[in-house]
C-alpha cells in the first residue's frame, strides 16, 4: 500500500472528511486529495503533521513498518523508557511472563 492509500484509509477510519483532515494538518483540502491520489508526495513536515493527526507513527504512514503503534502505546513506551533501570527490569519481567503465558495458552488452546 502506498502513502496515498494509507492516508486515505487512515483518514476514513478516523471518520474525517478531507476538509476536516486538511484543517487539522494546516493545509488545503485540495492538497489532501492530491496526496491521496499520489499526485504529489508530502514533505517530511507535512507527513509528520498527518501522522500526528491520524495518531500513527511516521514510520507506519511512510510504509517503513507494518506495525501500527497508536499514540497511547507510544506514550506508554516513552513512559517506560523514563523509569529507573530497576523498575524497568521489574516491568519487563512481568511483561515477559504475561507474554509467555499467552503464547502457551495459544499453543495448547488453538
Amino acid at each position: 500500500m502506498n502513502i496515498g492509500q494509507k492516508i486515505s484509509e487512515l483518514r476514513k477510519q478516523k471518520d474525517l472528511s478531507q476538509a476536516d483532515f486538511a484543517k487539522a494538518v494546516g493545509i488545503s483540502r485540495e492538497m489532501i486529495g492530491r496526496y491521496e491520489r499520489d499526485e504529489v508526495m508530502p514533505s517530511i513536515e507535512v507527513a509528520a503533521k498527518m501522522a500526528g493527526a491520524l495518531e500513527v507513527s511516521l514510520d507506519y504512514l511512510a510504509g517503513n513498518t507494518n506495525l501500527l503503534l497508536d499514540k497511547i502505546l507510544l506514550k506508554r513506551i516513552t513512559d517506560i523508557q523514563q523509569l529507573p533501570d530497576e523498575d524497568k527490569a521489574h516491568l519487563y519481567a512481568l511483561m515477559d511472563a504475561f507474554l509467555r503465558d499467552q503464547k502457551t495458552k495459544k499453543t495448547y488452546n488453538p
